[in-house]
């Protein structure tokens, strides 16, 4: 089963108000009532050897032709295939910058005004953390990131200093994961930025979510996480992401990671839920709930 084979068409689930456009890897734009919302943006997309010899720099053509209006951007962690072009469209659009301490440090390190850094991992202490942009309304929860490398977290910690930017990938560190809730236009989104949750830190999360955006890479180093994923929330939809190859550009047609198992994945969500509407986007492609 190739993962375009899942692909949504417009009007698959509904043609409301709110719309998701893929930006490949972990990215979404949201956007509601002329407010947008980013996840993960990624757009600059290194190729292997930039990512192992040299250090990375965000593409500004790229980030000024797919991201030119942002209201916020929401972190759900710092590795460079999620965070390396956030300070970039921050400083271009005024958006605000939701993550970690490493998101903050990241984003001073590279002149994001203050005014626009938002650090929510300590507010996540005591349980989901709340803000507001326009008609979205986010909540953090505390989540994980998935153990895919010989069992372990890659790139794990904090990153401290970005005393030499542009940085490495593996300067990159993970940084605290959080899950994301997005309400907007009578609809819930939540999005898991990898393959893994922590179920104690979910336990004031919604139910019946309209659409997960749910990430493929590294699945299978997280036990039961399909069948864990959809217990947790009960999504009536879940759209996959992070199943593509990241070191190809955007103007190179898809292709999946290697020894994804996408189908065995597919097959295993549809085992714990029937019901559930699942579906992929072509890259830049956007569906409407």
């Amino acid at each position: 089963m190739d993962p375009l084979s899942l692909a949504w068409k417009p009007g698959a689930l509904g043609g409301g108000a709110l719309s998701v456009r893929w930006l490949g890897t972990a990215g979404f734009a949201l956007e509601c009532e002329g407010h947008v919302v980013l996840i993960d943006p990624y757009l600059s997309r290194a190729p292997l050897w930039r990512c192992v010899a040299g250090p990375l720099q965000s593409d500004p053509a790229l980030v000024a032709r797919h991201a030119p209006k942002a209201d916020a951007i929401i972190l759900g962690h710092t590795h460079f295939d999620h965070a390396l072009d956030a300070p970039a469209i921050a400083r271009a659009t005024g958006a605000r910058v939701f993550g970690s301490r490493s998101a903050a440090t990241l984003c001073r390190s590279q002149g994001v005004p203050e005014a626009q850094i938002f650090e929510v991992e300590s507010l996540c202490a005591g349980g989901p953390h709340t803000a507001e942009v326009g008609p979205f309304r986010l909540r953090f929860f505390g989540s994980a990131h998935a153990r895919l490398l010989l069992g372990r977290v890659p790139f794990a910690g904090e990153i401290a200093d970005c005393d030499q930017v542009p940085m490495r990938a593996h300067r990159y560190r993970c940084g605290a994961v959080f899950g994301v809730e997005i309400r907007a236009a009578g609809r819930t989104i939540f999005h898991l930025g990898s393959a893994e949750l922590v179920e104690d830190r979910l336990r004031d999360a919604p139910r019946d979510v309209d659409l997960l955006l749910m990430t493929v890479a590294g699945w299978q180093t997280s036990r039961d996480f399909p069948e864990r994923a959809v217990r947790a929330l009960s999504p009536k939809a879940a759209l996959l992401a992070h199943w593509d190859d990241f070191l190809r550009p955007l103007d190179l047609p898809l292709k999946p990671l290697k020894a994804l198992q996408f189908p065995r994945f597919v097959e295993r969500l549809q085992r714990e839920s029937r019901d559930l509407k699942i579906g992929t986007l072509p890259l830049l492609g956007e569906v409407r709930i």
